[in-house]
């Protein structure tokens, strides 16, 4: 009894694949771009100090998170 093992490629699919992901790269960047400068503004700053908070800490600042988040991002955000 003979064993075979046969291997087929699909060429075209591959180099679609490649074409798609070679025109995507400059919207993939300026997407990953957009996500740093936002990640690093003040604002994020401030919601990831509010983050580290319990509602115990903001009780005590009386204040509640809702608030919080009112105060850093303005009237700019609806709750």
């Amino acid at each position: 009894m003979a064993y075979t093992t046969t291997t087929t490629t699909a060429h075209s699919s591959n180099i679609l694949a490649s074409a798609l992901s070679l025109l995507a790269k400059p919207f993939v960047g300026f997407w990953n771009l957009l996500i740093l400068m936002a990640e690093s503004g003040p604002r994020m700053e401030q919601v990831r100090r509010l983050n580290d908070m319990s509602d115990e800490q903001l009780a005590a600042k009386g204040t509640t998170r809702t608030a919080e988040v009112q105060r850093i991002f303005g009237h700019g955000m609806y709750l």
